[in-house]
């Protein structure tokens, strides 16, 4: 387990405003080639008549049984591992890794004080995960009785197939339906979005997220408050977001002293951002704070991140660190800045652009937080997901039919790689294995 500190211009942006039952563009057009007949094509067809949500959900759940394919085609060579004999059944091979983690908190909650080892060292403790996915587990459970691995498997199903749903709605406020409907293809085909069937918190803070991205871009920031206050403690991702929250504030004020009868918000909407702002702050604090006062230690969050990685928490040196590792002495210093220029530049492409100074926002601080806090390792592919906004400008990048498709394929590739490389157990030389 690799948590984020050791262990997400309005004149550029065309937005096509959703309507209330969007045209069924014409799935078959767009996704398969003027030869393909048959099954294929007439399934095709008969997808693109129903309305946007079943399509939706077509899509998402065809791209959670790819997943639950490779699962199980990987559970079926896995060895023996530290949770289950060789060859484990699917649901018991989804439930390894930090969801061990998210099921001992459900059952015994989090501990009163950090564990040290003998040396006085603090130990991998359940502090580093957040609240609210277990939370909803542990009601699941009381309310029907089943095992705990079973309820935060539902929790984490529920909560993408909601997330895929809000995706798309984030992305049919900037884009046409058909778009929309490819954006939210790249994201349920993600190399990690097996992921969001796992019980694991992404597909939770996936469902969080794009609902406060939404409600920001509808200018709804009364009403995001209680969503943003709910995301910080389901992943860490508060910290960010209230920056990203606080720099578009500080534009908007700007505009609105600048070109008032062009300001795209008033008077009272800045009001409410404003307050949103003071609420993303509270949210990025509120676990550390919560930890603190139930151990007694003020540092009792970052003790625990840091337990991971090994040592210290330094901004900005994992990176250099990994880098040399990786380059050498010398490219490896180079590589973080080159890593760093590189998603500027992309920050600047015209398919980003056109997503808005909202999303561009978030992209940015949240790669940021990634660059000052995070551990690069095995564990940082997961944890771009947050970046998922970035699929609707991969979809503008070209309408090319062959494009889109091949990005899928790249996707499903990649995801059978990411599945067999970092979910199944495979021990190290030096003992332990690559993390998820």
């Amino acid at each position: 387990m690799t948590p984020a500190t050791g262990g997400g211009s309005r004149a550029a942006t065309h937005r096509a405003q959703p309507a209330s039952h969007p045209s069924a563009d014409s799935i078959a057009d767009s996704t398969l080639t003027p030869n393909s007949a048959g099954i294929g094509l007439r399934l095709s067809a008969a997808v693109a008549r129903l309305p946007w949500w079943a399509q939706v959900l077509f899509i998402y759940g065809a791209a959670r049984v790819f997943s639950a394919l490779i699962f199980m085609g990987a559970a079926l060579k896995q060895g023996v591992s530290p949770w289950f004999p060789a060859a484990p059944d699917y649901w018991n091979f989804i439930y390894i890794w930090d969801a061990r983690w998210y099921g001992e908190i459900l059952t015994n909650g989090y501990p009163s004080a950090l564990p040290v080892s003998d040396a006085g060292v603090v130990q991998e403790n359940a502090w580093a995960f957040y609240p609210v996915f277990p939370l909803l587990g542990r009601g699941l459970v009381l309310l029907t009785g089943m095992p705990t691995a079973a309820a935060l498997t539902v929790v984490a199903m529920l909560a993408g197939i909601a997330a895929s749903l809000v995706v798309y709605l984030l992305f049919r406020h900037l884009a046409s339906h058909r778009d929309a409907l490819w954006g939210t293809t790249f994201v349920a085909m993600f190399p990690v979005s097996a992921i969001l069937q796992v019980p694991y918190a992404e597909s939770l803070n996936l469902l969080l997220l794009s609902g406060a991205l939404l409600l920001v871009l509808r200018h709804n920031f009364t009403w995001a408050i209680p969503v943003v206050l709910v995301m910080c403690l389901s992943r860490p991702v508060g910290v960010p977001f209230a920056a990203a929250l606080g720099f578009l504030f500080l534009i908007r004020l700007y505009q609105a002293w600048r070109i008032p009868h062009r300001s795209p918000l008033n008077t009272r909407q800045l009001v409410e951002l404003g307050a949103l702002v003071v609420a993303g702050c509270v949210g990025a604090v509120l676990w550390p704070a919560m930890a603190w006062l139930a151990t007694g230690d003020i540092t009792a969050y970052t003790k625990t991140e840091t337990v991971w990685r090994g040592e210290e928490l330094v901004p900005f040196k994992p990176w250099f660190d990994t880098g040399i590792d990786l380059f050498g002495p010398v490219l490896g210093l180079v590589a973080p800045f080159v890593f760093a220029g590189l998603f500027t530049w992309l920050m600047f492409v015209p398919p980003v652009v056109r997503l808005g100074s909202e999303i561009r926002l978030w992209c940015a601080c949240y790669m940021g937080y990634l660059l000052i806090f995070l551990h690069p390792q095995t564990s940082t592919f997961r944890l771009l997901l947050p970046l998922f906004p970035l699929a609707l400008g991969a979809v503008w990048l070209s309408r090319s039919r062959a494009y889109r498709g091949t990005v899928l394929l790249m996707f499903g590739l990649l995801q059978l790689v990411w599945i067999v490389w970092l979910w199944a157990w495979a021990q190290l030389p030096g003992g332990g294995d690559y993390p998820p």
